[in-house]
């Protein structure tokens, strides 16, 4: 009842519409397994919205305002309700989310691509969203874990670790995640000594400990979510005296997960998407403007929102199939570079017959499937903090 009650608040947080507002739907797991990571993404969008509005440059001086729904991350059927409700009670323009790959994939396929409402996700990354049949409607500005199961792979190889044990969460997300890594991870000489699923939600992750100690591996790769079997996983591998170490992807980096397990984290490796050309100069306009500047997948979803905004302009209107058709065009050259807090030399450039090239805080460039290649950080735990080691 209380998260019910969250998400239904959480719905309502935006200020009151004007009738000739253009409303952008921000769908993301305000409750479930990435809570604590959803609220500053949502800002980091918001920021783009607001950006564009307050220049008085998007179609004549309107205004763009986010719309809030819940995609609890992990439940499909919820998912979808709450997207239904954004496109056809609130009327979104476009979608900015959703974030896990399940509820994103349920969302495209059920709603999204069905009422022609193009959706860009800052955090989807399963390999599966590569191939969906969206009609040109779905884009991502996090890359896809073909990319990242390589990146973490290379690191691992490069440390001298030839061995880990792997758990991942059962759904899209972790099982695209693991079979990336395991593939890559065998190519470069690695050994998996054991990969296996766990659950989210239990209160108790010692059998699934066990099983993986049991293999005999040192290190332990954790495909999971920060806020729920991820760190309950971690938890009792340390309870248990288990591991030497962990190895943790995207979905569990967060500050959530420190704060939980303090110290005993030292020396996980992990790896992110980000580090682009453009990150410093997001990382200062966000603060300028007291967005969190450093959460995981803020600056994607800052990027996905700019991005639809300056689609509207390109077409000239908040039509959905106007947006879905200037998507990439905005996104990739030719054009004026745009970077973070430019979104108003942008619009004016679009107004005047100019074209832009939106690198934004990510260095987006889109594919022929409307997707990143992306650069990561690889990171690791000390004094209390994830540290960026190097740029992939």
């Amino acid at each position: 009842m209380k998260k019910l009650l969250l998400a239904t608040a959480l719905m309502a947080l935006s200020a009151p519409l004007a009738a000739e507002d253009i409303k952008v739907g921000i769908i993301l797991g305000f409750t479930g397994p990435i809570e604590s990571l959803t609220p500053d993404m949502a800002s980091g969008a918001e920021l783009a919205l607001a950006e564009a509005s307050k220049s008085g440059e998007l179609l004549g001086g309107k205004q763009v305002v986010g719309v809030r729904g819940d995609s609890t991350c992990i439940d499909a059927a919820a998912a979808t309700s709450a997207a239904e409700r954004l496109i056809t009670a609130d009327g979104v323009a476009a979608i900015m989310g959703a974030d896990c790959s399940g509820v994103t994939t349920a969302i495209a396929n059920n709603v999204a691509v069905a009422n022609g409402v193009v959706m860009v996700s800052p955090s989807a990354t399963s390999p599966a969203l590569s191939t969906i049949d969206d009609k040109g409607f779905f884009h991502r500005t996090a890359p896809s874990d073909a990319r990242q199961g390589q990146v973490l792979a290379d690191i691992l190889s490069s440390r001298g670790i030839d061995e880990v044990a792997v758990t991942y969460t059962n759904n899209d997300y972790g099982k695209g995640l693991a079979e990336s890594f395991g593939s890559a991870y065998r190519a470069v000489g690695g050994k998996i000594s054991i990969s296996a699923a766990h659950e989210d939600g239990k209160a108790d992750y010692s059998a699934e400990v066990g099983a993986l100690s049991a293999s005999g591996s040192k290190h332990l790769a954790v495909f999971g979510y920060v806020d729920q079997g991820g760190k309950g996983i971690i938890q009792a591998s340390i309870d248990a005296d288990a591991f030497d170490g962990f190895v943790m992807a995207d979905g569990m980096v967060g500050e959530s997960l420190i704060e939980a397990i303090g110290s005993d984290l030292d020396g996980t490796i992990a790896t992110l998407p980000g580090g682009a050309a453009g990150a410093d100069a997001f990382m200062e306009y966000a603060k300028a403007n007291g967005v969190k500047h450093d959460g995981p997948f803020v600056p994607e979803s800052y990027d996905a929102a700019a991005l639809i905004v300056l689609a509207m302009q390109a077409a000239g209107s908040a039509d959905r199939a106007a947006i879905q058709s200037k998507m990439m065009m905005v996104a990739n050259a030719p054009g004026k570079q745009i970077g973070p807090g430019e979104l108003g030399k942008a619009l004016q450039i679009i107004a005047a017959g100019g074209d832009v090239d939106y690198q934004g805080a990510t260095n987006v460039e889109f594919n022929e499937v409307g997707e990143v290649f992306g650069t990561y950080k690889e990171l690791e735990v000390g004094s209390g903090k994830f540290n960026t080691i190097k740029i992939h």
